[in-house]
């Protein structure tokens, strides 16, 4: 039975209500949260479901999210969001729908999104991160470190990172000088997947920003807010944990990228993510 402490799953989460005209209504729970704000991969999620339940109604153009480009306007809060769509082309192989999501008058974050149909044959060609199907036994669970109040997502997916590539959380020495920073990679792996639910091309959107700023390997722990996020979908997911490789090529000033490789239990690649984030100064 379904009770107000009980958590929201992804799909009901992430699936707003039309209201018939290209408009949708959705809430924004906290156990979807990190710190208090809504998550961006999961805003990302809730934009490509409205997209692609708009080219729905043009019942030959139905298809897959392809790819999500996004500009993070304002910051988004928790609580009853209004999302407003505009199909800017229907064509034959791809729809390119614009959504924006609004708060309180005011537009938070917008976005193109591309739809048309996932392949479903093997890849021709890739070059792919390699690690194991499911977390090694000595993954953190995210959650254990981060807190429940801080780190709300574990209520809906469980997620786990390599400990290897996550100093702030063990305790390891900061990369603080040139030199150790010229011989380092700045890389997390993490596993993560939905609570009694089975991974979808929406969650496979969040799953690409699932893992904490890679700047706090840095020593540079606080908020870290995305400006620009660019999703690439580029296979159905098959059943049980996604992989993710993230990677950093440059932190300058406050500013630093973030790559992010999504891969499922049979080793596709799912989901591709690139974005523009700003990280907190030195301490």
């Amino acid at each position: 039975m379904t009770t107000a402490d009980t958590p929201t799953g992804f799909t009901d989460a992430s699936h707003p209500r039309a209201l018939g005209d290209g408009t949708f209504t959705a809430n924004l729970r906290s156990e979807w949260s990190i710190g208090g704000r809504p998550h961006g991969g999961f805003i990302i999620a809730l934009l490509a479901r409205a997209a692609c339940e708009v080219v729905a109604d043009y019942s030959e153009l139905a298809g897959d999210p392809l790819a999500v480009s996004a500009e993070f306007l304002r910051a988004t809060e928790l609580g009853p969001a209004l999302l407003r769509t505009e199909v800017r082309k229907a064509g034959r192989r791809t729809t390119v729908v614009g959504v924006r999501l609004e708060q309180r008058g005011r537009s938070c974050v917008e976005a193109r999104v591309t739809v048309g149909r996932l392949p479903e044959q093997r890849w021709l060609w890739a070059d792919l991160p390699m690690m194991p199907a499911e977390p090694p036994t000595n993954a953190i669970r995210l959650s254990d470190h981060l807190g429940d109040g801080v780190f709300r997502l574990a209520e809906g997916c469980e997620v786990r990172i390599d400990a290897s590539t996550a100093g702030f959380l063990t305790g390891r020495k900061p990369l603080v000088n040139s030199t150790q920073q010229s011989n380092a990679t700045l890389r997390m792996r993490l596993w993560a997947r939905p609570r009694n639910a089975e991974v979808d091309v929406f969650f496979s959107l969040l799953a690409g920003d699932i893992n904490p700023p890679l700047p706090f390997n840095l020593g540079r722990k606080g908020w870290s807010p995305t400006v620009q996020m660019t999703s690439y979908l580029r296979s159905l997911p098959a059943p049980g944990w996604l992989r993710i490789q993230v990677d950093c090529s440059a932190v300058y000033g406050n500013w630093f990228d973030s790559s992010a490789a999504v891969l499922d239990s049979g080793g596709h690649l799912v989901c591709q993510t690139r974005q523009l984030a700003i990280t907190p100064g030195p301490g």
